[in-house]
């Protein structure tokens, strides 16, 4: 089943928790953003719902002064600013409670697609989405939008999941992974897919490994009391290094329709192998230099919890017996990065001189800072001085290709703008979460039996050395961060 065809310009998003950090640095200025190149329609209605007490034009200064920050481009624009700020309704509800429910219903027009965006607490999706429904406020042509973290275990998922849907069938509901909505994560469809060249070289025959990398500079302090609950495995390795993971790994679905995407990268997740805990590193940064480490910022001195972790992972099925997935990711490392290097096994016999740290042919998929592709490849290196090998990269920085007129997209106007169109490709469907949590969830109760506590790493660094030699008993090493 799915929702009737709605021109894209009858529609009203409403956003609950509006006045939060996310929406004032996200959403407002990514629907700004495809307001301003022309893919926001006139007739558009966004309507922010939060608990404070506020008018409507109170809020529009609060919109203003958020866009004026982090959409400065095109918020210099004062015709423009005043044309998208009009297009701004501002409803005060109580979640839990009756107070705003029927004034937000009128707030909405008739024959509309409606769209609830929930950038709050996972706690309030259920109770949100049953006030929709008692509130005759969601129709059948209804989408609702929920954020991540999605449960905090199967059990929760689970819960989450059938708290949703008592008000909203699957096809409505939009689970919404950021990374899923990156330039370069879509783009990996396209070669794969797109390409008669690369399709027959993925799989193990030709594929020694994978390594997938999502490195943070920045620490924890702030959100140390939210992140002690979670740690590297729930918030980061079991959805978005899972999502890149699928991506790559999947078989090519029949069409490029959601359901058949979404089926095959369910296969993916149904398809993994135990992981035992001597494939897996933890880690947890320490103080340096005055610096206070990953304990001062949880303010829990006896925490066990991981801001780091790596591990090995492999995938039973016949593109991928004997290709293992390495995949790692932390807090407070080198650089901020984010990567998918696929490296290729090494000619059947080499015919010339040995080329000095050869490190291969792979190709890298940067997915930040600098979204692009690129392929290394060996070449004689040009010159005098006998047949001498080199190694060179071509390179696709898609920055460099965006056409001058171009705007260039953010992930989260994007995947809103494919709530809009109704399009459920790069969202999770609620199978999928749930396979996930199925596959992370014996790895962390595991961690919790045993008392399991992370090993110390430097700020700075790369990880923890231990992280280096799950590679290098392989006879392999990662690739630098940064």
């Amino acid at each position: 089943m799915v929702s009737r065809v709605i021109p894209v310009n009858l529609f009203d998003l409403v956003i609950f928790g509006a006045t939060g950090d996310l929406a004032k640095r996200k959403i407002l200025p990514g629907l700004f953003h495809r307001f301003a190149v022309g893919q926001m329609p006139a007739k558009a209605g966004i309507i922010a719902v939060a608990r404070t007490a506020m008018s409507a034009d109170s809020f529009r200064d609060i919109v203003r002064e958020s866009l004026m920050e982090f959409a400065p481009k095109f918020a210099q624009d004062k015709d423009l600013l005043a044309r998208f700020l009009g297009q701004i309704d501002y409803v005060r509800v109580d979640a839990t409670g009756d107070q705003g429910w029927d004034e937000l219903a009128a707030a909405l027009r008739p024959d509309t697609v409606r769209s609830f965006y929930l950038s709050v607490a996972p706690s309030l999706f259920g109770t949100i989405a049953a006030q929709l429904t008692a509130h005759n406020i969601a129709t059948k042509d209804s989408r609702i939008v929920v954020e991540k973290p999605f449960g905090h275990d199967l059990a929760s998922a689970q819960a989450l999941n059938a708290d949703l849907r008592r008000s909203f069938d699957e096809h409505q509901i939009y689970r919404i992974d950021h990374y899923l909505g990156k330039e370069t994560v879509q783009n990996l469809m396209a070669l794969r897919f797109a390409n008669a060249l690369w399709e027959p070289l993925w799989n193990a025959t030709h594929i020694d490994h994978v390594q997938i990398t999502v490195a943070e500079d920045l620490g924890v302090d702030g959100r140390g009391e939210y992140y002690d609950q979670s740690g590297a495995m729930r918030d980061m390795m079991q959805n978005h290094l899972m999502q890149l993971l699928c991506l790559t790994a999947m078989e090519p679905p029949s069409r490029f329709q959601p359901s058949a995407v979404r089926d095959e990268k369910l296969k993916v997740i149904e398809a993994l192998n135990p992981v035992p805990q001597t494939d897996i590193v933890r880690g947890q940064y320490r103080g340096r230099d005055g610096a206070g480490g990953y304990l001062d910022h949880v303010g829990n001195s006896k925490s066990r919890t991981e801001s780091y972790i790596a591990m090995k992972v492999t995938i039973g099925n016949w593109r991928w017996a004997g290709t293992p997935f390495y995949l790692r990711t932390g807090k407070k490392l080198r650089a901020r990065t984010s990567e998918i290097a696929v490296v290729f096994r090494d000619p059947p016999h080499m015919i010339f001189p040995h080329v000095p740290e050869r490190r291969g042919n792979a190709m890298i998929i940067r997915l930040q800072p600098d979204e692009g592709i690129t392929l290394r490849n060996t070449i004689k290196e040009p010159g005098p001085g006998g047949f001498r090998l080199a190694e060179v990269n071509l390179d696709m920085t898609f920055a460099d290709i965006v056409e001058e007129h171009s705007e260039p997209q953010d992930a989260y106007e994007r995947l809103i703008m494919d709530v809009i169109r109704g399009d459920q490709t790069l969202f999770m469907r609620g199978d999928e979460v749930e396979a996930a949590w199925a596959w992370a969830d014996p790895i962390i109760n595991e961690w919790q039996s045993a008392r399991s506590t992370p090993v110390p790493y430097d700020q700075g660094s790369s990880g923890p050395d231990d992280a280096l030699m799950l590679l290098h008993r392989d006879g392999r090493r990662w690739r630098e961060i940064g």
